[in-house]
């Protein structure tokens, strides 16, 4: 009985012993990582002082306020656009009224039935005074015809067609209104339709410019 009381007690010994062996194990191990932990240097975080939070608050307000200011004035211009300019695309397709007018005098004075007839003066006199009547309640809208004969031409406002010779009057002078263009107040709603002058050519130089371009080609 002895025996195996101090069998057990031995046993019992060593297990304390091993016990305290795990334990200084494991101590050592947290103080070498709380040593690393240590040796590791760590990036300090910096807090923003009241100040600059102030000024980076101030400067968030700042672009909001630009921001919703920038958005009225678009939005103020878009309203005024479509007030001015809302009637555009009626007032372009109302030209064509005009224009149907200007071909139905051209076809009439061109009928060698209706020439030199009271008929055809009167039928003519009457759609003049339509035509008259059309510009003028086109004027009260703003809708202004463009001023183009005997004007230097301008590609803001006209569209050459043709070219035509003509020693009286200076190269790019419009001398032939084919349709007339209109403006929408500052606006332009279609250019006209001309024909300018250019230098007459002798017949010598047109010799030597067909010359020039058979040589070219």
């Amino acid at each position: 009985m002895e025996k195996e009381e101090n069998q057990d007690s031995d046993s019992i010994n060593q297990n304390q012993d091993t016990v305290k062996e795990t334990e200084k194990t494991n101590e050592n191990l947290d103080l070498e990582n709380k040593k690393d932990e240590n040796n590791d240097p760590k990036e300090e975080i910096k807090e923003p002082t009241p100040e600059e939070k102030i000024v980076e608050l101030e400067d968030k307000v700042a672009r909001t306020f630009a921001e919703m200011e920038n958005q009225r004035r678009r939005f103020e211009k878009e309203k005024e656009d479509a007030f001015e300019y809302g009637g555009y695309s009626f007032a372009k397709e109302a030209l064509n009224l005009i224009d149907n007018l200007d071909r139905s005098k051209h076809v009439l004075e061109s009928d060698d039935k209706l020439k030199e007839t009271d008929a055809l003066k009167k039928i003519l006199d009457h759609l003049e005074i339509i035509k008259k009547d059309l510009i003028s309640i086109f004027e009260k809208n703003n809708i202004k015809p463009i001023d183009s004969l005997n004007k230097k031409l301008d590609p803001n406002f006209h569209q050459a067609m043709i070219e035509i010779e003509d020693d009286t009057k200076e190269p790019g002078t419009i001398i032939q209104e084919i349709q007339k263009g209109f403006t929408l107040k500052d606006r332009l709603l279609r250019p006209s339709l001309v024909g300018v002058s250019k230098k007459v050519i002798k017949k010598e130089e047109k010799t030597n410019e067909i010359e020039e371009n058979k040589e070219n080609k």
